[in-house]
């Protein structure tokens, strides 16, 4: 008998290959089904919206989402003190470091909350557009304000644990793991910047001493600042996001959400889509986290764009 329960943590892993390993192939097979489909939308496409998923605990502010079998993975930051925007910078900083907690929750397919993961070190507490790459949950942790420093973690979605994997000097909103060149794609706040973090053979990032201004290459494309980023394989990232403009100075804004193909080694965009969806408060559906997987016919879309009260909205999608 205690032989054969020696040999558990055998099996265990034997198992969680089997497991882990379809999936991973899984996603670079769909990151290109993905990538051709969306490549055949336009401005025209008819998005039919098929269920909605209210969610049953406090979102706080949604910032992140994938979705692993049944179950998705949403972060969030609950806002306990907001920042307060200086006069004047201060130290190369517009506003001050505020107070928060920083979440990824992981909730089931009903919208009911089954584990509450806290992520995050003293100011740095706003997580941010997260990826799955088929082993684990890849989560940036910020300072809630531009050009301060972040914590990036990758976390196993079956334990929930989070892992340390390294820090940096900028605000980094968003993440996705390039498994072909070996690296982690990351956009600044307001994804002005792009940054690629390259992995050694052990899986350590190399160049996290880098100063921002020398490893930062500059996002050409304006019209939308990205929120959620997911990995296609084959050097590309889908981005959701948006933004508000004003046609008078004190009018009010209309706030426009899209999606956008970008090329990681380039920078420059592949293509771009907007998103003529909005909520019945007028929110764009890409205002914060979306998660998008293959069906027999398109595209299924997931969309989180409300805070507190959250809801899942579902959209499906067919290409040309």
């Amino acid at each position: 008998m205690f032989e054969s329960l020696s040999k558990l943590p055998t099996i265990m892993t034997i198992l969680m290959m089997v497991v882990i390993s379809p999936a991973l192939a899984q996603t670079a097979d769909t990151g290109r089904t993905i990538s051709e489909t969306i490549k055949t939308l336009d401005r025209g496409t008819v998005w039919k919206r098929v269920g909605q998923i209210p969610l049953s605990f406090p979102a706080f502010h949604p910032q992140g989402m994938v979705k692993i079998g049944d179950f998705f993975y949403i972060t969030s930051v609950e806002i306990t003190t907001p920042t307060k925007k200086y006069d004047k910078p201060q130290d190369g900083y517009d506003r001050d470091k505020g107070k928060g907690v920083g979440h990824l929750f992981k909730v089931d397919s009903k919208g009911n909350l089954v584990e509450d993961v806290i992520l995050g070190d003293g100011s740095i507490y706003h997580p941010g557009g997260i990826d799955f790459d088929g082993e684990a949950i890849f989560v940036p942790v910020a300072e809630y304000r531009p050009n301060s420093a972040s914590i990036i973690y990758k976390v196993d979605p079956q334990t929930m644990r989070p892992q340390e994997v390294f820090r940096y000097h900028d605000h980094l909103g968003g993440v996705i793991h390039d498994r072909e060149k070996r690296t982690l794609n990351a956009v600044s706040w307001g994804s002005r910047r792009f940054y690629a973090f390259t992995l050694g053979d052990n899986g350590q990032v190399t160049n996290a001493g880098v100063d921002p201004g020398q490893l930062a290459k500059l996002n050409p494309s304006h019209y939308i600042d990205y929120q959620d980023c997911k990995y296609l394989g084959h050097s590309e990232m889908l981005c959701g996001g948006l933004t508000s403009y004003q046609i008078k100075k004190d009018g009010p804004k209309f706030a426009l959400g899209g999606l956008e193909i970008v090329n990681l080694a380039s920078g420059l965009p592949v293509y771009q889509m907007p998103v003529q969806l909005w909520t019945q408060s007028g929110l764009p559906m890409t205002q914060n986290p979306f998660w998008i997987e293959t069906t027999d016919n398109g595209l299924m879309a997931y969309f989180a764009p409300e805070d507190d009260q959250s809801t899942i909205y579902i959209y499906e999608v067919q290409g040309k």
